[in-house]
Parts: structure tokens; sequence; C-alpha cells
């Protein structure tokens, strides 16, 4: 059973994007293929083990429809999806708190 989904928000574990939010484009066996839209755009999508990504529950729907129905991407709509997950938006949800 595959435990990661298209449109998946995950955060790399290991390596020098350690900390960093990606989205999960496509799933090939153990491997995840992930993008930011910053340093990893779609046209070169990191591929990475699935165990060195920590899962979060997650998903964009629609970036996750886009690629399911083969609409055209670009990178800043992958920036966009991804800036709740950014560390400086996580640090301002943590000091208003």
């Amino acid at each position: 059973m595959n435990e990661y989904s298209i449109g998946q928000v995950v955060f790399s574990k290991s390596g020098r994007d350690k900390g960093r939010a990606f989205i999960v484009i496509q799933i090939e066996n153990e491997y995840l293929y992930l993008v930011d839209g910053d340093l990893r755009k779609l046209s070169k999508p990191k591929k990475k083990k699935n165990k060195h990504v920590q899962k979060t529950n997650y998903i964009i729907e629609s970036i996750k429809k886009k690629i399911e129905d083969g609409v055209e991407l670009n990178d800043a709509e992958i920036r966009k999806s991804l800036e709740p997950y950014s560390p400086s938006s996580r640090n301002a949800i943590n000091e208003e708190a």
C-alpha cells in the first residue's frame, strides 16, 4: 500500500533541503518526485526516497486535480500553494499563539 498521494505536502528529513516543504507530483515505487517551485521546479523535480521525507495530512486538491487531469501547472502556483508551509510563515503562526 502506498501511503503517499499526488498533491500531498511533505517535508524533507535529510539532505541539503532538510526542513523544506515540497509537493509530491509523481510516485514511483519507493521514490517520490518533489517540487517546491523555487529550488526544485516542475521542469526538474527532486527524486527522493519516501523514507527521507516527513509526510503530512495536507493534500492540495487544486494541484492534485490539475496533475491528474493533465492540466499544465507552473512554478508560481506551486510556490503560492506552499506559502503556508514555509518556515517564515510557521514562525509567524507560532508568534501569534
